[in-house]
């Protein structure tokens, strides 16, 4: 039996029914409910067996099934408007292109995880369902978009818990038959394979073509025959294996990853690194550009560095993957054949600038030395983020480091109610679904009639309470409990009470147990015979995370005793479907982190869309959404150098929250029996996630702000033969060996300065040398700014200066002019940059400072 051939056998579909075979290949169904609802109503106690999976479920609807479909007529008519959808979404020609993008204009996005489905298991968490929106919302906007991932064997664990509530681990394997994806073929047809030698091979990869909507998702494989097995196990788990392994992933998914889309015949002038994982695709544009296109290394870094988008996620220092040198080392001169360029270079890349003994090497900093557009993904983790990696710009201010942000929001219709949404359309208007921006759109939120919105919200409630029962019983069975505890579980939780969710990574500075700090208010709470609350908990804890593993213990201890078995329940094994019941069934989303370690969060975002109040501590995204209209914040921003402390101060905040403002305002009701406050708060938090928190403002940001001067920069750059690309790193190597000559002498001022007040104005002098080069390549500027105690200037202003006096060996006298504009102490200096303001940004930057600071 050791010559196996395999072959699938799937239903034979009717010709009238061929349709529905297309549209399952295509996850564009996953988001729009009209296509949903027509692969449930062929089966749906079947649909719901088969994990929604159109595929799965396909090979398990009986022949004579499908055959009788063809004759209702009712069925027809609904293929037949999901068709013509489908068509005029996909195929039909947007902005004179068809379903693909273009090869020579499109931007390619690299991730490690993709969340889109349930059913397709190749995400961990809010990561992955960021990369899943962000796929889905180019779709929608037409926006030409490639994407490139890898397809593990067996994704990420299922999670499940023992008797004592501790978490373990499952690894079941994807089958390949039931995920809509197609063989990467060249255009004759035959499987595109890439290689990597690696330093006990050679790695072989195929790849997995997924369609979502009009944007085409590549997934690397090496779970292949002409591999090893050691080499097959790199697609095997995401974030799994030891540091070989995941330096290997990283460069299968950016080497690797770009190699492939060359193979299939795209040229992408714009590469967005979605987290650092994917930092090795400068590595891969480099040898595009300098084996196949005969540009030389330093041309090519140079055009690659000025159209390359690069996003971090994380402001906790674990989060920013590192590898020791040695590893790394060993892995590119294995490679060192087919790169351009030299090991110890391409090391150098991914190390602080002037560290002394380097011993490891980092993917965000290579990541950021690699990339012209950098950010982070909320108005406070910018700022985090600025100030975490300052030290690779050590002559810049802290505001000016060049790591910007834009927001994160979701795809709402991958997330919204299906009751919701009929809502929304029937009182707002289908416009709601485009014109999230439109104020006249968003002001019909208030024409949503209280009691249509609040049974709304009742019925989402009762289909959690429904879920959560049959999970927990599912639950209970599989450890074969008692009867006495499984008949229990099919009555906790009760449609009618005020239910809180908390679902998330189990890490600890998301401080899941907060709640648990003073069990005897929360079990006050919990048993309240008039106003009582309920939590639905879920999240995994990662599989080497003892200490999250130990939180799920302890709230699955405490949902265990006989008081509050009925108030709290922890779901197990999180996934995209569970995040979907409880965001749009809970009424409280609560959100406990350690500010300021919370680079965004999205959950909470939809679940304001659906209408649910947000709860949180003033970190991410709700630093920005909160208002006191639509939710609450636990504290005020309060960070402290003592977490322990820190804790303590939040537990209280949440606790007199709970008690004196969410539960009282959840059970005030009308005559009519509804909560009015409650109703006009959701209906504020209805209106402020759709009109910023969601992903088309998202995407429209990354279009316009990175995405097209990315796209107008490597045009000028690769035009007349890479005319402008040379000039520019002529102009940059000479600003690098004449920078070192530039002096900036301490200011002087036409007054004094002593005693100024609002509305007066002085003049600033300095003299600057310049060495060989001339005033045209610099700015001169005045900077001030309010004085901290440490007498450091903080968010500082900037006045230029105009060249006043040539003078003798290369000395210049510049001056400029600054208004007295608000009261305060304030301190100013002057400091020289190049005028082209990418090499002020260049790692490590060029900047002088007067007096050589």
């Amino acid at each position: 039996m050791k010559s196996i051939h395999l072959f699938n056998v799937a239903p034979a579909l009717p010709p009238e029914l061929d349709f529905l075979e297309k549209l399952a290949l295509n996850l564009w169904w996953s988001w729009n409910f009209d296509a949903i609802e027509l692969f449930r109503r062929i089966d749906p106690k079947l649909w719901k067996m088969t994990g929604h999976n159109p595929l799965r479920f396909f090979s398990h609807v009986p022949q004579k099934r499908f055959e009788s479909l063809t004759g209702d007529h009712a069925f027809m008519t609904h293929l037949a408007t999901v068709k013509e959808r489908f068509e005029e979404d996909l195929l039909a020609e947007r902005d004179g292109r068809g379903l693909e993008p273009p090869a020579s204009a499109c931007i390619a996005y690299f991730s490690l995880e993709y969340g889109i489905h349930e059913s397709v298991r190749l995400y961990s968490g809010g990561l992955g369902c960021l990369a899943g929106d962000h796929l889905k919302a180019a779709s929608d906007m037409n926006l030409p978009l490639v994407a490139v991932g890898l397809l593990y064997k067996q994704g990420y664990f299922q999670q499940y818990l023992n008797e004592d509530g501790w978490q373990q681990e499952a690894y079941p394997e994807n089958e390949i038959q039931h995920l809509p994806v197609r063989r990467a073929v060249h255009a004759g047809g035959k499987t595109v394979v890439v290689s990597l030698p690696l330093p006990h091979g050679l790695l072989r990869a195929i790849a997995w073509r997924v369609d979502v909507g009009r944007v085409p998702l590549y997934l690397l494989d090496t779970n292949i025959p002409e591999n090893p097995p050691e080499f097959r196990q790199i697609s095997a788990r995401l974030y799994g294996g030891d540091r070989e392994t995941r330096l290997r992933q990283e460069l299968l998914l950016g080497l690797g990853g770009f190699r492939l889309l060359v193979a299939l015949g795209y040229d992408p002038p714009v590469c967005h690194m979605n987290e650092g994982h994917a930092a090795f695709v400068a590595l891969g544009r480099l040898a595009h550009m300098v084996q196949e296109k005969a540009i030389d290394v330093d041309t090519a870094l140079e055009i690659l560095r000025r159209t390359t988008v690069f996003t971090t996620h994380t402001p906790v220092p674990a989060g920013n993957e590192t590898f020791e040198l040695p590893l790394v080392k060993a892995h590119l001169e294995a490679l060192s054949k087919e790169l351009p360029i030299e090991p110890e270079k391409v090391l150098a890349w991914g190390v602080t600038p002037g560290t002394a003994d380097p011993k490891e090497m980092s993917m965000t900093v290579m990541a950021l030395r690699n990339a012209r557009f950098s950010n982070g993904v909320s108005r406070l983790h910018g700022w985090v983020a600025r100030r975490m990696w300052a030290h690779l710009w050590p002559t810049h201010p802290e505001d000016e480091i060049p790591i910007a942000h834009i927001t994160n929001g979701v795809h709402v219709p991958s997330w919204i109610a299906q009751d919701n949404a009929a809502l929304y359309d029937r009182y707002i208007g289908p416009e709601w679904r485009v014109k999230h921006h439109d104020e006249d759109t968003l002001a019909r939120v208030a024409d949503i009639p209280d009691e249509d919105l609040w049974h709304a919200n009742e019925l989402a409630r009762s289909r959690l309470v429904r879920t959560a029962r049959e999970l927990g019983e599912r639950q209970l069975s599989m450890r074969n409990a008692p009867r006495a505890q499984i008949a229990q579980i099919k009555s906790v939780l009760n449609s009618d009470t005020l239910t809180i969710g908390f679902a998330r990574r189990f890490a600890a500075y998301k401080r899941a147990t907060l709640l648990l700090t003073d069990t005897k208010r929360l079990e006050a709470l919990l048993t309240s015979e008039e106003t009582p609350i309920q939590i639905v908990f879920a999240g995994k804890a990662h599989p080497a995370d003892n200490e999250g593993k130990e939180m799920i213990r302890r709230i699955v201890e405490f949902a265990r005793q006989p008081h509050v078995r009925q108030r709290v329940i922890f779901l197990e094994d999180y996934d995209i479907r569970i995040a979907r019941d409880m965001i749009q069934g809970v009424d409280v989303w609560l959100n406990t982190p350690r500010r300021p370690q919370e680079a965004s969060g999205t959950s909470g975002m939809k679940a304001a869309v659906n209408g649910a109040l947000h709860v949180s501590v003033l970190d991410g995204w709700w630093a920005e959404g909160y208002s006191p209209d639509c939710g609450w914040a636990i504290g005020h921003g309060e960070e402290y150098d003592n977490s322990e402390y820190q804790d303590t101060v939040a537990a209280r905040a949440l606790y007199n929250l709970l008690e004196n403002e969410v539960v009282p305002c959840f059970y005030d009701r009308a005559e009519s029996g509804i909560p009015l406050r409650w109703i006009a708060m959701m209906k504020a938090s209805i209106r402020m996630a759709l009109s910023y928190f969601n992903s088309f403002r998202m995407l429209s940001q990354y279009h316009t702000l990175f995405y097209e001067p990315a796209l107008a920069e490597y045009r000028e750059l690769t035009a007349e033969d890479g005319g402008r690309a040379k000039r520019l790193v002529a102009q940059h190597g000479n600003l690098r060996s004449l920078w070192k000559d530039v002096r900036v002498g301490l200011p002087s001022t036409d007054r004094d300065i002593s005693a100024l007040h609002v509305g007066d104005t002085f003049h600033v002098r300095a003299v600057v040398e310049l060495g060989t080069l001339k005033p045209d390549d610099v700015d001169v500027e005045v900077y001030y700014g309010p004085i901290n105690a440490e007498n450091e200037i903080g968010g500082g202003h900037v006045e230029s200066m105009a060249l006043a006096a040539d003078g003798a060996s290369g000395k210049y006298r510049f001056e400029g002019r600054v208004q007295c504009r608000t009261t305060g102490r304030y301190g100013l200096t002057v400091r020289v940059s190049p005028r082209e303001p990418h090499w002020k940004h260049v790692l490590p930057g060029l900047m002088t400072w007067a007096d050589g600071a």
